[in-house]
């Protein structure tokens, strides 16, 4: 098999799995887990190929792969199926195909009893293949294909407990934002090609990279267009308001798409096109400042979540801002680093919050604190959520510490002036929200961990062990999580050669930071603690004997009602509480971005639609009923004359004759 069809295949798998499963679904059910699990198992291992083939990329002086096909000819520019996979195409793609697989098998244990599940592993198929498709695709208008179908795909199965209001009003959000992101992205992508004359990826790059190649006509433009798209797909200030919501689906879900793939897309994009960017100083300044913004406004919304899920929705935003970050410091292998090493993690910690939520029978963190043994109920979760949790805390040695380091080394390399074309205000932008959002990462990691796994009260109640599928998982994930930042000095071939290897300045200014977050919030722990006894919240939301799918839906659809608010729970006992004061009731709630976006634009919208109905109702209808009325009524006029009665017509036909004559006298007397 040549690595071009390998290549062809690692998308075209999961999608023909699609098919196949939504086909299977009600005619033989018992084949629709193997459907769901085999193909993108299969895309996974001919990524591997892929990459190992591709042998270092090209840093290492590979050249990237490239085929292509004509799609249509559309008389001005031609749209092709085409591939372009270099090094980080590749290894983005490994990242996709074991998240997606590791997903499947999750679900297989965790929606065993789910009678939507074949519609469920169908969508996370398409999905899959989707964003396999972004990856590989060389063309613009084919990988917004992609971008199209994970949207719709993320609405479907963030909506998947469509029987809560939760779940219904999060996945039309989700669709919604993105979609307000999308649009000018289309028209960035069209201006785009009107300035190069294509819409190749690889064409756009050699021109804007090669000495002999000109320059864009609208760079500013066509870079913050895209980047509005970008906003939305990858949860950044100001569209990230979609995501914390989005956790009301089912955590595998959070777990593909809020993890390693739709909200790594966006930064993937900018990978791809940051000679774009970097065309203009002043995108490079707004995807500065849009990074800066959502890396401390997340962690700090982060340390005031009651919903576990919420917490590492709201952390997940955050480690994007780190990704946009290093693009607008011009470091695309410490961007897609970074995204490698999230992607692990982060499915990681999804995956075992599911395991948690169900056996604590609550996604309340102040519910958790509240219970006891919940380690020893789920000893494996346990581990390997808490060296996720190390990672996110970017504590060596494992992989989160070496990604973002290798983002503050190039945010510091160009604070002082050391990155060519990247202004030095733009360095220090990302270099100080950078640090600043390290200590805050550590303490709301700490403060999960703590409240999580170190609760005191009653027992937590013990229903047996997980599904070995769904524990086997977490220990696969482990790996990479534990060690894939070892590679440090072996990326950089597979990129763009650049020195991935931590600097002293930022690991010990990080490192350090990280630390003292940690240290505080468990201070501020051992303070608070001892509320919890004293301060019980009321009953557990789930039952914890049902299936874990089923715990999490009861767990989404009650949490407000024995809890408080889906954001935070009125909880004295909260380290998170003591430590942000009254920036608390601020942060729970994101900082109130959805109240000011129903001030600005819900609430016009809907009285404009107001509007709209009355002058449709008591206007343009009163004019259609008077149009349609006035024959009648002049029809009933003339029907009542037209009554058969000979005396009635002949008084008629006299008067009318006398007043033709009285008329006729007149006008000649006039004359």
């Amino acid at each position: 098999m040549t690595t071009t069809t390998a290549a062809v295949l690692v998308p075209l798998l999961p999608f023909l799995g699609a098919l196949a499963g939504l086909g299977a679904g009600r005619r033989a059910p018992g084949f629709v887990r193997p459907l769901a699990v085999l193909p993108t198992l299969a895309a996974a291992a001919l990524a591997v190929l892929v990459a190992v083939r591709q042998g270092g990329g090209e840093g290492a002086g590979t050249a990237p792969l490239h085929a292509s096909t004509r799609l249509a000819d559309t008389g001005s520019v031609p749209i092709d199926l085409a591939l372009n996979i270099d090094g980080f195409a590749a290894l983005v793609a490994v990242l996709v195909g074991v998240v997606a697989t590791c997903v499947q098998i999750y679900s297989t244990g965790y929606l065993r009893d789910d009678p939507r599940y074949p519609s469920y592993a169908a969508l996370v198929s398409l999905f899959t293949s989707a964003m396999l498709l972004v990856v590989y695709s060389d063309d613009l208008i084919v990988l917004l294909v992609g971008w199209e179908i994970m949207g719709i795909c993320s609405y479907f199965l963030v909506g998947h407990y469509w029987e809560t209001a939760a779940a219904r009003s999060a996945s039309l959000k989700a669709f919604l934002v993105t979609k307000l992101g999308d649009v000018p992205f289309l028209i960035g992508i069209f201006v785009l090609a009107g300035d190069t004359g294509t819409y190749r990826i690889s064409g756009i790059v050699t021109r804007l990279t090669s000495d002999s190649g000109a320059p864009l006509d609208h760079p500013t433009l066509i870079a913050l267009l895209l980047l509005a798209g970008v906003a939305g797909k990858s949860a950044q200030f100001p569209l990230h308001t979609w995501l914390p919501d989005a956790m009301a689906g089912p955590t595998p879900v959070s777990a593909l798409i809020h993890a390693a793939t739709m909200v790594a897309a966006g930064v993937y994009f900018i990978a791809r096109l940051l000679p774009v960017f970097v065309s203009s100083a002043a995108a490079l300044a707004v995807l500065a400042a849009m990074a800066a913004v959502t890396m401390v406004g997340s962690a700090l919304a982060a340390l005031a979540q009651d919903d576990i899920k919420r917490v590492l929705a709201y952390s997940t935003v955050g480690q994007l801002g780190y990704m946009t970050g290093a693009l607008a410091v011009g470091d695309r292998g410490a961007a897609v680093f970074h995204l490698i090493a999230h992607g692990a993690f982060k499915a990681l910690l999804f995956l075992g919050a599911g395991v948690i939520i169900h056996a604590a029978g609550t996604n309340s963190l102040a519910a958790m604190s509240r219970m006891s043994g919940l380690t020893k109920r789920i000893p494996d979760a346990f581990w390997t959520v808490t060296v996720a949790l190390l990672a996110l805390a970017a504590l060596p040695p494992f992989a989160g510490f070496f990604s973002k380091e290798a983002v503050l080394g190039a945010a510091e390399h160009a604070a002082t002036g050391h990155t060519a074309d990247i202004p030095e205000g733009v360095g220090w932008t990302v270099l100080v929200a950078g640090v600043l959002t390290a200590l805050l990462t550590a303490g709301y990691a700490a403060r999960l961990w703590l409240m999580a796994f170190r609760g005191k009260g009653e027992p937590a109640p013990d229903h047996g062990k997980q599904p070995v599928a769904m524990n086997a998982v977490l220990w696969v994930l482990f790996v990479p999580t534990a060690a894939l930042g070892l590679a440090y000095g072996v990326l950089p071939d597979w990129f763009d050669g650049e020195s991935l290897t931590p600097t002293f300045t930022t690991s010990v200014l990080g490192t350090g930071m990280a630390l003292a977050g940690a240290l505080v919030m468990y201070g501020a722990w051992r303070h608070t603690s001892a509320r919890a006894a004293r301060l019980p919240l009321g009953a557990l939301a789930a039952h914890p004997d049902a299936a874990d799918a089923v715990s999490e839906a009861e767990a989404i659809a009650t949490h407000e009602a024995a809890y408080g608010s889906v954001a935070g729970a009125t909880d004295p006992a909260d380290p998170g509480r003591l430590l942000l004061g009254p920036l608390h009731r601020h942060a729970a709630t994101g900082f109130h971005l959805d109240a000011v976006y129903s001030a600005l634009f819900v609430r016009p919208v809907r009285a404009a639609a107001g509007l709209v109905r009355f002058l449709d109702r008591a206007v343009i209808e009163t004019y259609v009923r008077g149009a349609a009325g006035a024959p009648g009524l002049f029809g009933a006029a003339v029907r009542r004359a037209q009554n058969g009665n000979v005396q009635t017509y002949l008084g008629a036909l006299l008067a009318g004759s006398l007043v033709l004559a009285v008329a006729a006298v007149l006008v000649a007397a006039g004359a």
